[in-house]
């Protein structure tokens, strides 16, 4: 099982910060590093200093990691424009050396919307799924050629659709808890399916919902990644334990039971049941950036645990 160091810096970090943890993410032995993309903080934080983009994050992670992979769990459909986000996502994954992930998502927190005068529609998923085929559209296009599209909420006329990514196919991702069209979305468009803050028997039912829709549209249920984000809290002791949980302002019992919590051992134990109804990926949800002995923790007595 892959674990991935997945970040919140709305809730307040620098980018010298979140560089720290990457390079700490890449030092340890983790597979890649993901951020929010928000613009405003959540719940009782004051969110000093201020917000990051993410992917001028990510594009000064890509010149200054070697081997991690980079992402975003989810780009907010409602902030760029698919055209502007199809180059600014290629020409990052050229920076990195093709190390590069894309999650999509519709949008939802209209907080930060009314906050930054950033529009927020009322038909967001049609958005999304258009997002997403000009996108991936624009991508595919072989070089020479010229991608045209005529949707409901985005028109393209001609387009070069330039520049390419560094890699032949850069993996995209959709996640959601969504019956019906998250999963038809997601069988459409994506290379990895993502579960977020999902217990294991609602993951396991979304994960069905997911395969057979992959099936209907004539792939393989296994032709997609399957993952979950979970937060992560974990500790050599009670005490430890106990402190992390007080340190991001949640109760261990909580924690415990809505994600990753406890010892190493007890954390092992839930991943191997997350893994065993098809959970390839976690992304650990780290809500405490200076807690560079909690990844250098999880390194050492979880994730070797899983090799």
């Amino acid at each position: 099982m892959d674990l991935r160091i997945f970040t919140e810096p709305q809730q307040g970090a620098t980018y010298d910060t979140l560089l720290t943890v990457a390079k700490a993410t890449e030092d340890l032995g983790f597979d890649a590093f993901f951020r929010s993309d928000h613009y405003l903080r959540m719940g009782s934080s004051d969110g000093l200093p201020g917000p990051t983009d993410a992917w001028i994050t990510l594009a000064g992670l890509a010149r200054e990691t070697k081997r991690i992979r980079l992402g975003t769990l989810m780009t907010a459909g409602t902030f760029r424009l698919p055209g502007v986000l199809a180059i600014q996502v290629a020409q990052i994954d050229q920076m990195s050396g093709g190390r590069v992930e894309l999650g999509l998502g519709a949008g939802w927190f209209e907080e930060e919307h009314k906050a930054y005068g950033i529009p927020f529609p009322k038909e967001k998923f049609g958005r999304l799924e258009e997002q997403l085929a000009i996108v991936t559209g624009l991508w595919a296009t072989e070089v020479g050629k010229t991608f045209s599209y005529e949707g409901t909420h985005y028109q393209l006329t001609d387009s070069p659709a330039l520049p390419k990514p560094a890699q032949a196919k850069l993996p995209v991702l959709v996640g959601g808890h969504g019956a019906v069209r998250t999963p038809r979305l997601a069988a459409r468009y994506a290379d990895e399916f993502n579960m977020p803050f999902a217990s294991i028997e609602d993951s396991e039912v979304q994960f069905g919902r997911v395969r057979k829709a992959a099936e209907e549209a004539g792939r393989k249920g296994d032709d997609l990644v399957y993952s979950n984000a979970l937060v992560v809290c974990v500790g050599k002791d009670d005490a430890e334990v106990a402190r992390r949980a007080a340190a991001i302002g949640r109760e261990v019992d909580e924690l415990k039971a809505n994600g990753l919590a406890g010892s190493p051992a007890e954390v092992v134990d839930k991943l191997g049941r997350y893994q065993a109804i098809g959970s390839q990926r976690v992304y650990l949800q780290v809500l405490d950036l200076d807690d560079l002995d909690h990844l250098e923790l999880i390194s050492g007595q979880v994730q070797s645990q899983l090799s």
